[in-house]
């Protein structure tokens, strides 16, 4: 049985890695016989980590958003036929930090690249694969910036956008969300972790569900 492609979204600061491993906890603690198999954007193998490095890193400016959207989905089309593919033929249940949502709104939404040219890259990229179920942590972006300076980070590239930058962000998740709903849930992530994480596990308990994988109730 193939297995379930679960992706995290959301602006800086969002709280995405405390979700992720949370949700990892809940599903080794509570469904026997499953692997899981956990990854990011970019990034996920040795190549895609390489172009990582020169997208999250530099000055603000340094790359035309149609440059990073295409760097993007170079990145991604080695995560998906290496990692993310191979993973669900397994029948793993693969939780990804970022995929193309992300793209579609800090190149496109925010960055001006057209929505077609995007799909386009998408249908390049990853040969018709869509997640099962993303996770929205949605917050004041102001706030979710105010976290990244708090801990810190050699990453920082897309942080140093400025404000109004990340507020476009945070708009255009929300604008995706709305157009996704059946794919999309979006979660309050300025409520305390513990209670964000009520949420996460009920949404992806009602997929587990929905697929057969847990029993109902």
């Amino acid at each position: 049985m193939r297995g379930l492609f679960i992706t995290f979204e959301g602006g800086e600061g969002s709280g995405k890695t405390t979700q992720i491993q949370r949700l990892k906890d809940w599903i080794e603690s509570n469904i026997d016989s499953v692997n899981l198999c956990l990854t990011r954007e970019p990034g996920g193998t040795i190549e895609a980590e390489s172009i990582r490095a020169l997208l999250l890193n530099g000055a603000a400016s340094k790359w035309q958003p149609a440059t990073e959207a295409m760097m993007m989905s170079a990145s991604r089309h080695e995560h998906v036929v290496h990692v993310i593919k191979p993973a669900l033929a397994r029948g793993d249940i693969v939780i990804c930090d970022r995929f193309t949502d992300s793209t579609h709104v800090y190149q496109g939404y925010v960055g001006g690249v057209d929505n077609a040219l995007l799909d386009g890259l998408d249908q390049l990229s990853c040969q018709d694969l869509v997640p099962d179920l993303t996770l929205l942590l949605d917050m004041d972006s102001n706030a979710g910036l105010a976290r990244t300076t708090q801990r810190g980070s050699a990453e920082s590239r897309f942080e140093a956008k400025g404000a109004a930058f990340h507020q476009k962000v945070r708009q255009g998740f929300v604008e995706r969300a709305e157009k996704y709903p059946n794919r999309i849930t979006k979660i309050d992530a300025a409520r305390p972790a513990g209670t964000v994480t009520m949420d996460v596990i009920a949404a992806v308990r009602a997929l587990l569900t929905a697929k057969g994988m847990i029993a109902a109730g």
